[in-house]
């Protein structure tokens, strides 16, 4: 199905339009999808995001500014959600010995038991959301999202 039927629109303005219509949609729906994914886990998928930010980075702790910086979602609170995973024992944040106004963080061994374990599910749904497409399909794809990108307004 595309998305005219999909949200039940038989007209767009224009094919832009209808794009955009598109996209957001999608992330609509890959993000529910995700959330369910990460439900039993008890995740937030910006959580998931801040464990495999510090996972990649482990045994170098990050400060909460530098997790922030690499996050997907830049309008995420980033020191409550490295709260929210202390308190679930899956990170733990120190002061930063080189920048006493810093705090560092680092991923403990139960949060990259956890990441491991989402990871390897991770890969059964992203091929079972875009297992449809071939790897040219998506390598397009990843040209044309950074495209997009390349012209945004800030």
């Amino acid at each position: 199905m595309g998305i005219g039927e999909d949200i039940k629109q038989s007209r767009f303005r224009h094919e832009w339009q209808k794009g955009m219509i598109n996209l957001l949609y999608t992330y609509n729906w890959v993000s529910y999808s995700l959330r369910g994914y990460l439900e039993e886990y008890d995740l937030s998928h910006q959580q998931f995001n801040v464990l495999r930010i510090l996972n990649g980075s482990h045994p170098t702790p990050l400060s909460t500014q530098e997790i922030r910086n690499r996050m997907l979602d830049k309008a995420s609170d980033a020191s409550r959600i490295v709260d929210r995973l202390i308190a679930k024992e899956l990170l733990i944040k120190k002061g930063c010995d080189k920048d006493k106004r810093l705090v560092d963080v680092n991923i403990t061994d139960k949060g990259k038991d956890l990441v491991n374990i989402l990871i390897d599910k991770e890969d059964a749904m992203i091929m079972k959301m875009m297992g449809n497409l071939s790897e040219a399909d998506v390598h397009k794809l990843n040209e044309l999202l950074d495209k997009i990108r390349a012209g945004k307004s800030e």
